[in-house]
């Protein structure tokens, strides 16, 4: 087992937001949870890389256990070592060039050679078919550029693990294929992945996993093709039928 969440919980305002979510990840396993707005998706991407500090549960990542609501900033900074963020909105440095962008984290970061950095950084950017934008600023690109942009950065720290919080939801709908595109080819090369999405095609046919998320609780999952095929839920049946309505 590459990485283990157990009872995950999460308020806001004395709301409950996750109400004591389990996960278990292997190596290579490609997981889209899905849900309705609200239904604490993000939330709990944030939480498993303490990008939001949960207020009770345990994450076992490589053998190693972490306190999801005490763990150190030298724990922290351990877990987020081996793992990458893909944000909805790119989170880009506007006043940097794609290049710049991607080596960055690897220059104060990690504390490479500018040298070093900018060969791994090509190679990432050349992943996501963005090498040709080097000396570009995110202004000057497509939203499907910068969020390719943002995966290159996330792929040059060789992380264990991927989140994707709704990577394609800021975009336009002609500009949607391209992310999915680059992601399919991640997930074909093996890279272990957590995609919070409404893409019920990439969930079908590229995701080996399904978790079903609703008010804080995980409703079903499983296997992909079963949850699509078959699910066992009457709330995930009405769900997908109601998503997929809307695309058509």
């Amino acid at each position: 087992m590459m990485l283990e969440a157990k009872g995950i919980y999460k308020q806001f305002d004395g709301r409950e937001v996750l109400g004591g979510i389990d996960l278990q990840v292997e190596k290579g396993d490609v997981i889209a949870i899905l849900g309705p707005s609200g239904s604490g998706k993000t939330t709990l991407l944030r939480c498993l890389n303490f990008l939001e500090r949960a207020d009770g549960g345990e994450l076992i990542f490589d053998g190693e256990h972490y306190d999801l609501r005490s763990a150190s900033r030298r724990e922290i900074a351990r877990v987020r070592r081996k793992t990458a963020f893909v944000f909805q909105n790119y989170n880009l440095f506007l006043n940097k060039t794609v290049l710049q962008n991607v080596t960055l984290g690897l220059t104060l970061g990690a504390k490479l050679s500018k040298s070093t950095a900018r060969k791994i950084a090509v190679e990432a950017l050349e992943r996501v078919g963005m090498a040709n934008r080097l000396d570009s600023y995110p202004s000057q690109l497509s939203g499907g550029q910068q969020q390719r942009v943002a995966i290159a950065r996330g792929l040059a720290s060789n992380p264990e693990i991927i989140f994707f919080d709704e990577p394609t939801s800021a975009l336009d709908p002609e500009l949607i294929g391209e992310v999915l595109a680059v992601m399919r080819s991640l997930a074909d090369a093996g890279m272990t992945m957590l995609v919070v999405t409404h893409e019920m095609e990439f969930a079908r046919n590229v995701s080996n996993k399904v978790m079903f998320m609703e008010n804080g609780s995980v409703i079903e999952s499983g296997p992909s093709r079963a949850f699509f095929e078959n699910p066992a839920q009457a709330r995930s049946r009405e769900f997908i039928r109601t998503i997929l309505q809307a695309r058509e």
